[in-house]
This record gives structure tokens, C-alpha cells and sequence, in this order.
């Protein structure tokens, strides 16, 4: 099995005028995408999960250019994992604070009588502080792989700040994320 990920796709040539969809198109042949997966400077259209996170963390910052759907949503994938251990652990930690505060009964002044359970409380606070660390250590390289998908889809990267509209910005911003790769979008390469 090679490396080049766009191999499986096809040449080209079936893409030349006059050959239409159902001629056997290949996918990705006329995108300009990378040839190996260690060419940072296109996007690798059908990336793997082990490819797209080594592509996520090497550009971790650059916004030029462009990124493949593949590489998105794998990177997106490698994020919701890493995130998912601290999430239990804050959300088994609130349970547990949460299941003993309704349990504890109350003097007749209103107040509670028993004490919150300190390990939900730690659980809860070590996955909240782990979550919040991990947030931060994402959110460039997050926001530059984002750019660079809806450079793909050959719109300008500011179109993510259609996420800071209230209740509709991030439905706006994921259809931008499945939008397909444009050949146009190249003009975003540097």
C-alpha cells in the first residue's frame, strides 16, 4: 500500500473535456491536491485519520492554503477523543455532587445538613480544568484548520466569524464544512 492517498482516484485524464460524470470522473484528479502527505503546502484529499492529525498539529497555525474535507473532519474526530476522557470525568464529578446535594436533607433554617461529596467535586474540577487546558491547546490550530476547509470550498476564511451569530451561526459555519472542494479554491495556495 503506498502513501499517496490521491492515487486511489485516479490520473486525471478522465476528467478531460468532454468526459463528463459518467465517464468515470475521478474524485479529487482536477482539486490540484498534495501528492504525498508530507506536501504541506495543498490539501490531501483522502487523508487518513493518522495523516490528517499529523497535517492538524504540522499547520498548526497557518492559515493560507487549503484543507480537505478528510482532513477536517478527522482532525475534528482526533479532538472529540482526546476531549472525552476530562468530559466523563467532569460530568460523572457534577453527578455525584449533584446526586448528594439532592439527597441531603434541611434544617428548619432551609439550609442543607449534609456537605457536598468532595470526590464529585474534585472529579468535576479536574475535568473542568483538563477540558479548559485542552480547549486552549485546540483552539488556534482549530480555528486555522477551519480556515483553511472553507478556503477549500473557495470562500474567504473570515466566513468563520458567521459562528459568532447567536443560534444559527454554527449550523451556517458545519454546512461551509461540508461543502465540497472546488477546484477554484486554489487561488487561497500560496
Amino acid at each position: 500500500m503506498t502513501d499517496d492517498a490521491n492515487n486511489a482516484y485516479g490520473s486525471g485524464a478522465e476528467n478531460a473535456p468532454g468526459a463528463g460524470y459518467g465517464t468515470g470522473a475521478a474524485f479529487g484528479a482536477d482539486l490540484d491536491g498534495a501528492k504525498s502527505p508530507d506536501d504541506l503546502s495543498r490539501p490531501l484529499y483522502g487523508a487518513t485519520f493518522g495523516q490528517a492529525v499529523r497535517r492538524f498539529w504540522k499547520k498548526f497555525s497557518v492559515f493560507s492554503g487549503r484543507a480537505s474535507r478528510s482532513e477536517y473532519w478527522f482532525a475534528y474526530l482526533f479532538q472529540a477523543l482526546v476531549m472525552l476522557i476530562p468530559a466523563i470525568l467532569w460530568i460523572v464529578g457534577l453527578s455525584m455532587t449533584a446526586a448528594t446535594a439532592a439527597s441531603s436533607s434541611y434544617s428548619p433554617y432551609g439550609t442543607p445538613t449534609a456537605e457536598p461529596n468532595p470526590a464529585g467535586a474534585t472529579l468535576a474540577l479536574i475535568g473542568g480544568i483538563l477540558l479548559f487546558i485542552i480547549a486552549l491547546a485546540f483552539l488556534v490550530p482549530n480555528l486555522a484548520i477551519s480556515w483553511r476547509r472553507i478556503h477549500d470550498a473557495n470562500l474567504a476564511g473570515p466566513f468563520w466569524f458567521l459562528n459568532l451569530i447567536p443560534s444559527v451561526g454554527s449550523l451556517i459555519v458545519l454546512v461551509l464544512m461540508i461543502l465540497p472542494s472546488k477546484p477554484e479554491g486554489r487561488r487561497f495556495d500560496t
